[in-house]
């Protein structure tokens, strides 16, 4: 019995090592884990994409946006000239938050000095004083939609003003006040819901392509295609069509669900979403069929379609902030169409942006699409071996 089984080992081995896609699924998939877990995932959001509405004239200015800088929590990328310009880049996500320093900065900043004195001289207090007529020196203006963002944003709002003033403060009046955008009660379902979209379109998208051409060979139907006049474009885009009326059904779905269910608003156009659904569901079916052309079993292409989907969930900023990753993930990120579609995605259904807000995202996946139909088709040879 031992001897059988030892045989039987020994030829599972054998077929292992020869198989070459599965032996380098052995080695990459938990190596690609472990980088994506221990290098690009990152909860601590740093160097967020931020703006500037400056429209104080004192030297008071500067030492705060320096001071913020100093911070490492936001990086001061753009500037505007008022609040509208400022609402309209965090709609078309082009920051993550805008700081507002107002005209009477100055006076502002004086009589937060003025109730730090009053407050430490007072005998019969021995807390900072809180006085409410006092108004917070600056505004932050946040996406809410991004409740890790958001929360960082946050803890900029009780920065001191000692390095402001070169002299401590004792007042608890907070020195920036937080205003939330499209998502003020920081319900983390409201983030997640059009977030799902695109991780639930990627597994089912490429999951249905990705064994398109390999079923056909192994359920011997290749002799078929073989003696019929279709060209390898026609039986690529035969192969995806059906599935793009699939994948709309599961958005219709899911955000009815979302609307109904959890409450989840819906504040973009239907014609930009099913617009930017299409594209991305155009994009994830071609990406099934390069898969599809490349691997030569079932087996093969479930392995290929679970080693795209790891870094297609992790770095598309669904779990995590896009911002907190390094660079090098970052860029990697931005090859998968999932990442794209987040962006769209959020912005459409919370922040009321339009495709064309979004041009270099839908850009992308139109490009994404066109390439990969054409590599699907270049590999595709109607030959049985």
């Amino acid at each position: 019995m031992w001897l059988r089984i030892y045989a039987i080992v020994i030829k599972e081995l054998r077929q292992l090592s020869r198989d070459r896609m599965t032996f380098g699924m052995i080695v990459m998939i938990p190596l690609v884990q472990l980088m994506l877990f221990g290098y690009a995932i990152n909860t601590d959001a740093r160097h967020l994409p931020a703006g500037l509405v400056n429209l104080s004239q004192s030297t008071y200015a500067p030492r705060i946006v320096a001071a913020m800088q100093a911070s490492q929590v936001v990086d001061f990328k753009y500037h505007y000239a008022n609040t509208v310009e400022a609402e309209a880049a965090i709609t078309r996500g082009e920051v993550k938050a805008v700081l507002y320093l107002p005209a009477d900065l100055a006076s502002r900043i004086v009589r937060h000095a003025q109730a730090s004195v009053t407050g430490g001289n007072s005998a019969s207090s021995t807390q900072p004083l809180a006085d409410s007529s006092i108004q917070p020196v600056g505004q932050w203006l946040v996406d809410g939609t991004d409740t890790v963002v958001a929360a960082t944003i946050k803890t900029l709002r009780q920065m001191p003003l000692n390095e402001v003033l070169d002299k401590p403060l004792v007042t608890s009046v907070p020195s920036f006040e937080v205003v939330q955008y499209f998502n003020p009660e920081q319900r983390s379902v409201v983030n997640i819901v059009p977030g799902l979209l695109g991780v639930i379109l990627t597994m089912t998208m490429v999951m249905f392509t990705s064994a398109a051409i390999v079923r056909e060979r192994e359920q011997g139907n290749m002799e078929f295609l073989i003696t019929t006049p279709v060209r390898p474009i026609e039986l690529m885009l035969g192969k995806i069509l059906p599935y793009v009326l699939v994948g709309l059904i599961q958005v219709t779905l899911i955000l009815s669900a979302g609307y109904f269910i959890f409450g989840v608003p819906f504040r973009g156009g239907i014609d930009s979403m099913a617009l930017a659904s299409m594209l991305f569901i155009c994009a994830s079916l071609t990406l099934g069929l390069v898969i599809s052309t490349i691997a030569k079993t079932q087996l093969q292409s479930m392995q290929l379609t679970i080693f795209i989907l790891l870094p297609s969930i992790l770095l598309s900023g669904f779990m995590f902030p896009y911002e907190a990753m390094p660079e090098a993930a970052q860029w990697i990120a931005e090859a998968l169409p999932a990442t794209h579609f987040m962006r769209m995605s959020r912005a459409i259904v919370l922040r009321d942006a339009a495709v064309i807000d979004l041009s270099l995202d839908a850009l992308w996946l139109l490009a994404f699409t066109c390439i990969g139909l054409l590599v699907a088709s270049l590999r595709f040879n109607k030959r049985l071996d």
